[in-house]
């Protein structure tokens, strides 16, 4: 079983800076993944970042790149998503996700978070 917990969404100006987190709980974190996908009003959901636990591979969306960090802490258990320069075009409900498999792959991902609002504003 794998939970997690997130938080960290909030109100935002355009070219603000904000930070989710999301604690993980599992058996073991071999081949683990966790990442963090976002679903705004009308559109499909879509993998934003994502990391492997063990080793230092990412994977960003593009029109993240350059803006957004993921990270980890492993000894917390806790990945983080760090959202800088953010656009209008961001506002988004945010999910963390996790599961064993590549973190470059949506269908790797079948556990989750609760989602967190994410509102920038113009």
């Amino acid at each position: 079983q794998v939970q997690l917990v997130e938080s960290g969404g909030g109100l935002v100006q355009a070219g603000g800076s904000l930070r989710l987190s999301c604690a993980a709980s599992a058996r073991t974190f071999g081949s683990f993944a966790m990442g963090w996908f976002r679903q705004a009003p009308g559109k499909e959901r879509e993998l934003v970042a994502g990391i492997k636990w063990i080793g230092d591979s990412t994977y960003y969306e593009d029109s993240v790149k350059g803006r957004f960090t993921i990270s980890r802490a492993n000894a917390k258990n806790t990945v983080y998503l760090q959202m800088n320069s953010l656009k209008p075009e961001d506002t988004a409900v945010y999910y963390c996700a996790a599961g064993y498999g590549l973190q470059y792959m949506s269908n790797t991902y079948n556990y989750w978070g609760q989602g967190t609002q994410v509102t920038v504003s113009s």
